[in-house]
């Protein structure tokens, strides 16, 4: 059926003149309201108020003027085309007796209730005056019947709309009328959801920073179906969470390289929450979620040597993350010293994408964002028959709450290869155990069921590199429950150790550390990565 009647109704009205003159110059009738009408009406566009066509005004400061049965009749009711031009159909005669003209083609955007409470979601009244009723419930209407109603909820669909309805006098092919039906109502799903999560949880967790609702309702956004995933006989999609903001590989462009696979992602992301950790220039190599390499330097290219050389054979294949720009001399380096799947940086070179360009199977990926994660952003893992949900583990320390306790404290140089390797830890796989010199990593054992089994694997990591543990630092994501990871530590030649500490044996590990002469930091944090 052609478009005869169009109503549009937008909060955002981003693109929506350009369209509304696309429509008058196919002669599709416009109706609208408030503010959208006079925009339209000051740019010349003739325009029928929709307050006129139900005999009703906007009333209670706009909460009351798209809830009429004209409106709803007309973009709920059954109808057909007949050569002449003529309606007809199960509802035609209704709609006829009632005055209810059809509404072919509805535009609409919703109150920013998603906006508005990510600002001050303290406030509640202005929380509630963004709750947008009149809208979803039109959406629906117009999905609903998307056989004969073209529904928009989404301003980059607006192009697409208007060369569809130019290229076919008037007309939207039913292909498309039923996308966009299945666009609006995942759009009213996400908003209800959002509501219901912000009122359920509203002032439920008062000093926690989070409150968890009794239900919860999530909605995200496909960004790529991948080939597979973890293994070849998995299928697999990636999708991404709305209105979340940071640096991630979520919101990334890919400018050159094969498809991001379902391991690609999970270790880019891996590696780029680890290098945003770092102030100075960073390089973090990553294989299976792990770091396997990092370093911090004057320079880039130092960094990357560091990393590099920390474990040259589990670097192989890996994820290299920076948090700087890469030029082409860095890009080189790397083309020519080892095969890699992934490199992310915040920025790259012309001369880099030039230099890469030469590899076309790398991936090259941008953050499309340079800022850290702004903590709006919760960790989900899946359990059979439900969901783990937590805060996600943005803190690091406060270095006023470090905590001296063995007879001998660190030096400054150790204190500083301490905090480094502290902040690797984070980001290895529980139980964690790094070693850490000249703010590169030695060794690293990651993922064990035993801390002092991670603590021999990091030595064995550090004699397979050619490196010297001897007056390395050692960091531990969790406290020691005994001293035997110290004694292997001694064994090896750490000089210090930073754990979180609180073990019922702390005493007899710290004097595990006096007798080897170490130094030891308590930091009262713990941070395990399952």
């Amino acid at each position: 059926m052609p478009v005869k009647r169009a109503l549009l109704s937008v909060f955002d009205k981003s693109g929506i003149l350009p369209f509304a003159q696309t429509l008058t110059e196919l002669d599709i009738q416009l109706m609208s309201t408030g503010g959208t009408r006079k925009l339209l009406e000051e740019n010349g566009l003739k325009v029928m108020d929709l307050a006129d066509y139900t005999g009703f005004p906007e009333m209670m400061d706009g909460r009351v003027k798209t809830l009429h049965p004209k409106v709803h009749g007309g973009l709920l009711g059954r109808r057909q085309v007949s050569e002449a031009g003529e309606y007809s159909g199960k509802d035609a005669a209704v709609m006829a007796a009632q005055g209810i003209v059809s509404i072919d083609l509805l535009v609409i955007n919703l109150y920013p209730f998603e906006s508005t409470v990510s600002r001050d979601p303290e406030n509640l009244a202005a929380a509630l005056e963004h709750i947008d009723i009149g809208g979803p419930a039109m959406l629906r209407s117009a999905a609903k019947n998307y056989d004969c109603v073209c529904v928009l909820v989404d301003g980059d669909d607006y192009e697409m709309v208007a060369t569809e309805l130019k290229q076919n006098a008037g007309r939207v092919s039913v292909e498309t009328r039923f996308r966009l039906a299945v666009k609006a109502f995942e759009r009213v799903a996400r908003y209800d959801a959002a509501i219901a999560n912000y009122l359920s949880g509203y002032g439920r967790a008062k000093g926690e920073g989070r409150a968890y609702p009794p239900h919860l309702t999530l909605q995200f956004q496909q960004k790529q179906i991948l080939r597979y995933g973890e293994n070849p006989h998995q299928t697999a999609a990636f999708y991404t969470e709305p209105g979340v903001h940071g640096m991630s590989v979520s919101h990334a462009e890919q400018l050159q390289g094969k498809e991001m696979s379902f391991n690609n992602v999970a270790d880019t992301d891996a590696a780029l929450a680890c290098v945003q950790s770092f102030d100075a220039p960073a390089c973090v190599i990553v294989k299976h979620e792990n770091p396997c390499g990092v370093a911090v330097a004057e320079t880039l290219q130092e960094a990357y040597q560091l990393a590099l050389s920390t474990d040259p054979a589990s670097a192989f294949g890996g994820i290299l993350a920076f948090n700087r720009q890469l030029d082409e001399s860095l890009a080189t380096e790397i083309i020519q010293q080892q095969f890699v799947e992934v490199i992310v940086a915040p920025d790259i070179t012309d001369g880099a994408k030039l230099a890469l360009a030469t590899k076309q199977n790398i991936r090259v990926l941008v953050p499309l964002s340079a800022s850290a994660d702004d903590g709006t952003m919760q960790d989900y893992k899946r359990v059979s028959g439900g969901l783990l949900v937590q805060s996600r583990d943005t803190e690091l320390l406060d270095e006023e709450q470090l905590r001296v306790v063995t007879h001998r404290a660190p030096t400054e140089d150790e204190r500083a290869d301490l905090l480094f390797a502290w902040t690797v830890a984070k980001f290895v796989k529980s139980n964690a155990i790094v070693y850490a010199r000249n703010k590169m990593t030695v060794g690293i054992g990651a993922g064990q069921m035993s801390r002092v089994d991670s603590a021999k694997i990091a030595a064995l990591k550090a004699g397979a590199a050619g490196l010297e543990v001897a007056g390395s630092v050692m960091a531990s994501d969790a406290f020691f429950p005994f001293r035997d990871g110290i004694d292997a530590a001694a064994a090896v030649g750490i000089s210090a150790v930073i754990q979180p500490g609180g073990s019922r044996r702390d005493e007899e590990i710290i004097a595990a550390a006096n007798e080897a002469e170490m130094a030891m930091i308590f930091t009262g944090m713990r941070h395990f990565r399952h």
